[in-house]
């Protein structure tokens, strides 16, 4: 019988292929899924081109584009090259088939596998190495740039005589270059070497010769220019020793040579260059004499010489010669790295005088005289009053105050420039009182209006608001006072960060005197969505659909986004790290946000490397505030570029400030008419340009060390600095430096400067003061002076609790909280002042009937006398001892590193026997430590630590008036 069911199992399933709609509707998905992601592709690219040709920076967008994709089909070919070509020669090269072995019978499988898709195969793979090269190639579009359009630093290295450009501009090129090299040339040996394996030029387990000639040579020569590049390698090697980052116990993180490096791996890396170039050859040779036999001894000759010339040489220099007499074997190439660190940092001018820190007692009319024109002290402290900014001027909940205010400089009211806190009122999207798509993005779209007030003082009459909170300068909504009439409406700001669709049918919420009004926008920033395939372009980059259909947005509309100074500046700028703190001035009629911005690389040779995230950290340190760095390992900076974004508009401008930076000249040439002349800086914003703070923060980190010029000095590290923590913070972290106008010892007048104090490394004493000269108007505008004090003077943590120990502040700190407020120390303020030091610290309370930091208290510190009292001037008046006024004790510090406060003072006999005892040990462990008599150090410590701990117990049984505690700071408790 014939088979009619295909089987026992049932009938024969016949698959047939898919229909022709079938096949239509799967090939219709698949062309638009393709279209999809092209346009997903397109969108992100049209967008960015849109962004750039809105903010006039095009050429930036351009240049970078192109020199991507440049590098990109460059080193992509190349790589295809390298790779491609080798596998067709060893293809070529291969053995005609003869009898086969087992390997072979095995091996012909995958070749007959392969044979039909030679050409595919060969293509996927150059396709694919060229891809990943391409891409690797076009992230060093920086280097490129650089190296193409680098000039001269004028400076020569001291131990090569090479200008500084060729460490800063062209090894990293030739690094690049090198390491592209051996890339190709290692891939190039893989595919070869895998390809006569394949078609048997190779063998390994087959008898007789492991490879043919064909083979061995063109083997030989990819290893011979293997060879060649690690000569190359070595060669550089000798110029990269001047750039070098190792540890040195004398300075840590240490850049250049040493003793060592000079004596020993220079010589070294020599040797060895002429070793790899004599290797290279005889791999080259086997072209002639198909032989590997002296490639391979001369390769291990090399491997070997790398291992005794290169690691055990240097080694036996180290231990046998420099370790004995270290000092004086480092001391020239210390001096070395001395200088160039001083010049790549830019305080290798800086004036470092002594100062006593001592006044002279018996002038004590004559130093209250002097204290009222020594500085103009700044008792709102931008750092604490944000609250009552916040309190008083928002006004609206959509609106919000930075949590840190900046400090900026305005005329007064006789004329005369005063230091000035400023905050803008900007738009806070959480505050909105119903969120949703239109009201985010259309209705609300801008804060409104620059809040000013007084840095020296806070309102003093009841008739002018509340007592102690900040006596404004310009406030209310929209704003008056004394600024001139000037555009407050504010679409660009630090905490603006979504996107705004404005000018359209879509009206936006405004204000006007009589309250609020609509408005539309006016300014020509942002992007054109009038335009249908930018709308779809941004409906896809920013995963909003509605942007597609809304009604909302029609003719005008315009689309604002990277809307914070920072990013937009960065963004115009790629090649320029941006500093950390943005600040806002009113300039001709405008809200311009001002950028400080700087020029970095880490290739000056000698100059120690500083990492940019940790030097700028201070116990202020945001998110929003933190510095954002291109190269976050730097040896070399400069505030080359002062920047400015329009708060309206948004436009942006870049000018040169530094004319000398060899660095911003390689990239104004690398980007040119980005950056305007100096002299195009009209004296309206020149007035408000500063120092900035994250290139102080650098050099005072470097400062700590590079004080010291004399070699030995460095070395033994005996006048080391350090940053002292922040006193009146509990995290430990760096005290910020402040702006203070001021006069340093020999000036006549107040300069606008940014200041910050030194604490000798592991002391908590005084041990120098430092300020530059921050005004952009001023000739000696970035002239850094430092006072090195030359006495035992407090230190800020000393000072701090010398203050919670006064008397009048445990009445003080008993009665707040009587009312349930907190007290918060305001910035501790430090001024030279006849040989001595003035410390300022503002004190607040906050809570009770007003939720805001007021202040309360002054605190004022001179000599070791400190005072609480209720204004500035009282206190003064204090601590002089003038106009009838008691000059407080001299007191005691307390012990270890000022967190102690000392107990109050009391009728108990035990408690006044323990404080005095603890006292006495105290000043016994000062003595000793400056004589560096540890043994009596010790001993004072254990009489110390038992004196406090009586005094501990005797106060538990003190009547409870004598109790008091250090005052709180803050939320935080801070003491």
């Amino acid at each position: 019988m014939p088979d009619r069911g295909g089987g026992p199992t049932g009938p024969r399933i016949r698959v047939g292929r898919p229909s022709r709609r079938a096949r239509t509707l799967l090939m219709t998905l698949g062309i638009l899924a393709v279209l999809a992601m092209l346009f997903v592709m397109f969108a992100g690219f049209w967008t960015d081109w849109l962004w750039y040709r809105s903010v006039k920076y095009s050429s930036v967008f351009t240049t970078t584009l192109w020199t991507k994709i440049g590098l990109f089909a460059v080193f992509g070919l190349l790589m295809a090259a390298a790779v491609g070509v080798n596998i067709w020669l060893a293809h070529r090269l291969r053995p005609p088939l003869s009898a086969m072995s087992m390997e072979q019978q095995s091996l012909d499988r995958y070749r007959m596998g392969i044979a039909p898709y030679k050409k595919w195969v060969l293509l996927g793979i150059t396709t694919l190495v060229a891809l990943i090269a391409g891409a690797s190639a076009a992230g060093q579009w920086r280097t490129w740039l650089m190296w193409v359009n680098g000039v001269s630093f004028g400076q020569k290295d001291p131990q090569f005589g090479l200008d500084v450009s060729f460490y800063a501009f062209d090894l990293p090129w030739y690094r690049f270059m090198l390491g592209f090299g051996f890339a190709a040339v290692v891939l190039a040996l893989i595919a070869a070497a895998l390809t006569h394996y394949l078609y048997g030029g190779l063998r390994v387990t087959s008898p007789g010769a492991r490879a043919t000639g064909a083979a061995t040579g063109h083997l030989s020569v990819l290893l011979g220019v293997f060879v060649s590049l690690k000569a190359v390698a070595y060669w550089l090697d000798r110029y990269g020793l001047a750039v070098k980052s190792s540890d040195f116990k004398a300075t840590g993180n240490w850049t250049g040579l040493r003793y060592v490096d000079a004596n020993a791996y220079l010589p070294a890396k020599t040797i060895l260059f002429c070793i790899a170039a004599i290797c290279a050859v005889l791999f080259f040779a086997t072209l002639w004499r198909r032989t590997w036999q002296l490639p391979v001894i001369g390769f291990g000759l090399m491997v070997l010489s790398a291992i005794l010339i290169g690691g055990l040489y240097p080694a036996i220099v180290q231990k046998f010669q420099v370790q004995p007499n270290e000092q004086a074997k480092e001391a020239p190439y210390i001096e070395k790295n001395i200088d160039a660190t001083r010049a790549a940092y830019g305080i290798d001018e800086a004036q470092v005088t002594d100062y006593s820190g001592k006044a002279d007692p018996d002038k004590k009319a004559q130093q209250r005289e002097a204290a009222d024109s020594a500085a103009s002290y700044r008792l709102v402290d931008p750092n604490v009053v944000s609250p009552a900014f916040q309190q008083l001027q928002q006004e609206r909940k959509y609106y919000q105050f930075p949590d840190t205010l900046d400090v900026d400089r305005y005329e007064g009211a006789d004329g005369k420039p005063q230091d000035t806190v400023i905050g803008l009122r900007e738009l806070n999207i959480a505050g909105i009182p119903e969120r949703n798509w239109i009201n985010d993005h259309f209705t609300y779209t801008h804060g409104y209006g620059a809040i000013t007030s007084k840095g020296e003082a806070t309102v003093s009459d009841e008739n002018d608001g509340t007592i102690g909170a900040p006596d404004f300068t310009e406030s209310g909504l929209p704003t008056t006072g004394d600024l001139p009439e000037y555009e407050q409406r504010i679409y660009y700001g630090e905490k603006t960060q979504q996107y705004s669709i404005v000018g359209g049918p879509q009206k936006e919420l405004d204000y006007e005197k009589n309250g609020e009004k609509t408005t539309s926008y006016k300014g020509d920033s942002g992007v054109d969505l009038s335009n249908p395939v930018n709308r779809a372009a941004y409906a896809v980059a920013f995963s909003e659909p509605q942007m597609l259909y809304s009604g909302a947005i029609g003719e005008g509309s315009r689309i604002l986004y990277n809307r914070t100074p920072k990013e937009r500046v960065e963004a115009v700028a790629p090649w320029l790290t941006i500093d950390g703190d943005a600040y806002p001035a009113v300039v001709d009629g405008k809200i311009k946000w001002i950028v400080d911005a700087y020029t970095t690389t880490n290739g000056y040779p000698y100059a120690s490397r500083t990492t940019l995230g940790d030097t700028t950290a201070d116990s202020l340190t945001n998110n929003q505030r933190a510095v954002v760095a291109q190269e976050n390992q730097v040896n070399y900076i400069r505030n080359s570029v002062k920047a400015t974004v329009d708060a309206y508009d948004g436009s942006v401008s870049l000018y040169q400030w530094d004319t000398e930076d060899p660095v911003l000249k390689t990239w104004m040439k690398a980007f040119p008419n980005t950056v305007k002349p100096k002299s195009e800086i009209k004296p309206d914003l020149l007035a408000h340009l500063r120092y900035p703070q994250d290139m102080f923060k650098v050099q005072r980190e470097l400062l700590t060390r590079y004080h010291v010029e004399d070699a030995a000095q460095f070395y033994s590290g005996s006048d080391a600095w350090q940053v002292p923590d922040d006193p009146t913070n509990k995290d430990n972290s760096a005290v910020p430096p402040y702006y203070l106008s001021l006069k340093m010892p020999g000036q006549s007048s107040q300069k606008f400067s940014l200041t910050t104090t030194f604490t000798p490394n592991g002391r908590p004493n005084l041990g120098a003061f430092m300020a530059v000269d921050a005004d952009a108007n001023s000739k000696d505008y970035g002239t850094i002076r430092v006072l090195r004090v030359t006495s035992t003077v407090q230190g800020p943590q000393q000072v701090q609790s010398e203050l919670n120990g006064v008397p009048e502040v445990a009445t003080f700190v008993r009665d707040m909280r009587g009312t349930d407020s907190d007290i918060e120390y305001g910035n501790l303020l430090t001024v030279p002042l006849d040989g001595g030091f003035l410390y300022i610290e503002p004190v607040y309370a906050r809570g009770g009937s007003a939720n805001y930091p007021l202040l309360k208290k002054v605190a004022v510190s001179y000599g070791g006398k400190p005072v609480f009292k209720d204004s500035l001037s009282e206190a003064l008046n204090a601590v002089f001892g003038v106009d009838g006024a008691e000059p407080p004790p001299e007191t005691t510090p307390p012990p270890g590193d000022g967190d102690t406060t000392p107990p109050p003072a009391t009728g108990d006999a035990a408690l006044e026997k323990a404080i005095a005892d603890a006292q006495k040990a105290y000043t016994d462990g000062e003595a000793a430590l400056a004589k560096q008599d540890w043994e009596a150090y010790g001993k004072a410590q254990e009489d110390l630590q038992d004196a406090l701990e009586r005094a501990a117990e005797a106060e538990k049984k003190a009547p409870p008036p004598a109790k008091t505690e250090p005052p709180a700071g803050g939320s935080d408790d801070k003491t």
